[in-house]
Order: structure tokens, then C-alpha cells, then sequence
């Protein structure tokens, strides 16, 4: 569907993008990635960044080894350092329902941020069940199950350098 070179175009694209917003904080902006989906876009990104920035990670999922979303959000890993007074990019692979995000995202409220965007490198919007705003996002996809460029199915299919369409 999407081939790695017109991701590393993207992403080069997405971190202007970021880094002119952020272009005067007075402290590094801080990515949550939300492991293990969003790692290698978020690295990408880090790179592509022209300002300083820190990572944090927050690890929640609602697919369990399906493709199709549960409902139910689940933390494994919450943020270890602190977030208030900061400029927080929470960094997403790919925003469906909605669901998974949206509880993130009020988790990450919970903490008094200086400000919260959301970067992601697929939008679905096909499957939106909660609305959600995306401050910088990648792709839109049809509502197709994806896989490669960290994004698995069962775990599965991550180390792919693009993404493709499953089945």
C-alpha cells in the first residue's frame, strides 16, 4: 500500500513539520510513543527532528492478537518521567476506533502538559468510533488491516519496510 520510500519522504516531511511548531520551547519536546506499534516511526521521526526532543513510552493495546479492536484499552506501561509544564507529542502508528488514543490522550491530561498534539503515521478514519484529532498525520488508509513498518499482526511482520495490506 505504501512503499518505505515514500515513508522516509513522509516522515523527513512530518518532523519539518513538528519542529517548526515546536521551534521555540525554552526545554526538549518530549515524544510518548506507544509501544510496540509506534517504535519505528517514532524513531524516524526522532531523527528527522531539528530540535532537541525526549522519549517517554506508554504501552497500551485493544487488539490483543486480532485485527479487530476489543474495546477494552489496556495499560502495561505508563510514562516514567515527568510531563507537567511539558510540550508532550504523543506519537501513534496508526489511530482507528479512536479508543486506544483517547484514553492515552486523557491519561496524558491527567498530568498538566504545557501542551499535547498528536502525531500519526495512519489515520483510518473508516473505523472511527471516538473522535480524535490528529495534529500531524502521515497517511489517510482505507479501511484495510495494515502490517509492516512496526505495525504486526499477532506479533508478526513488524521488520517490514513498508506497509502492506493484509489480505
Amino acid at each position: 500500500m505504501i512503499s518505505a520510500r515514500r515513508i522516509a519522504r513522509r516522515v523527513r516531511e512530518m518532523g519539518q513539520e513538528i519542529s517548526s511548531v515546536y521551534a521555540d520551547l525554552d526545554q526538549p519536546l518530549v515524544l510518548v510513543v506507544v509501544l510496540k506499534g509506534a517504535t519505528v516511526f517514532a524513531a524516524d521521526l526522532l531523527r528527522s527532528l531539528s530540535i532537541p526532543a525526549e522519549l517517554e513510552f506508554v504501552r497500551a493495546a485493544s487488539y490483543g492478537g486480532g485485527t479487530s479492536s476489543s474495546g477494552k484499552v489496556k495499560f502495561s506501561h505508563l510514562v516514567e518521567g515527568p510531563l507537567t509544564g511539558r510540550d508532550i507529542l504523543l506519537v501513534e502508528d496508526i489511530v482507528d476506533s479512536g479508543r486506544t488514543v483517547s484514553v492515552i490522550l486523557r491519561e496524558l491530561r491527567r498530568h498538566k502538559p504545557a501542551s499535547l498534539r498528536l502525531a500519526a503515521l495512519l489515520d483510518r478514519p473508516a473505523r472511527r468510533e471516538i473522535p480524535v484529532d490528529i495534529d500531524f498525520t502521515g497517511f489517510v488508509i482505507p479501511d484495510r488491516f495494515v502490517i509492516g513498518y512496526g505495525l504486526d499482526y499477532a506479533g508478526l511482520y513488524r521488520e517490514l519496510p513498508g506497509i502492506y495490506s493484509l489480505g
